[in-house]
């Protein structure tokens, strides 16, 4: 059962035989070792992601740097993620999520520490930030991905500001090409389907 910290050959996640579940709780201050606000938990839906809440409310949701970090395990008996780091006399790596609210990889190399990981890094990184539909630049804008554009009501969690993107014209069920987006991240899953054995 960790605490706060995740160490090589631990697993976080959902273990579905005895139903328990495994995160990471944050320390209540730097000083105070009991319960704090923050956890770091994995989703337990297809295409499984780690998720850092505080109190309550999902603030971040990781992405392919985390993903390179850890293992993933998905079947039926569980849904994890193990630390991918080799630990020996020399080196020893863990996770830790901070009473601050991140998420950080520290190495101890020959009794150095340094920081090879920190999470969550910017406001891209932040759940939702830009709606549906639409993704956050390398300049940290938001914008409309291609058949869409900004309309309709205001997104949720969004600035009165900005407005959420919608369709431009109505979906063609003649059209027999998905449009191919690189660099992002995949959808939630807990309210849709995939199917994890297409390319």
């Amino acid at each position: 059962y960790p605490t706060d910290i995740f160490l090589p050959g631990m697993k976080l996640g959902w273990d579905r035989t005895k139903n328990l579940t495994k995160n990471l709780t944050s320390w209540s201050s730097l000083n105070d070792p009991s319960r704090g606000s923050y956890v770091f938990a994995i989703e337990n839906w297809t295409v499984s992601h780690g998720l850092l809440i505080n109190t309550g409310e999902t603030e971040f949701r990781t992405g392919h740097r985390y993903s390179n970090l850890v293992n993933i395990t998905e079947t039926e008996e569980e849904i994890s993620h193990s630390l991918n780091a080799i630990t020996n006399a020399s080196s020893i790596s863990l996770l830790q999520m901070t009473y601050a609210g991140s998420l950080q990889l520290l190495e101890f190399i020959e009794g150095e520490m340094r920081t090879f990981f920190y999470f969550a890094t910017d406001l891209c990184d932040t759940y939702n930030w830009c709606g549906d539909n639409s993704y956050c630049s390398t300049s940290r804008n938001c914008v409309c991905i291609a058949g869409f554009q900004p309309g309709g009501q205001y997104a949720v969690g969004l600035t009165k500001s900005e407005q959420r993107c919608v369709r431009k014209s109505q979906l063609s069920c003649h059209e027999k090409e998905f449009k191919k987006i690189r660099n992002m991240k995949l959808p939630d899953t807990q309210y849709k389907l995939v199917d994890t054995n297409v390319g």
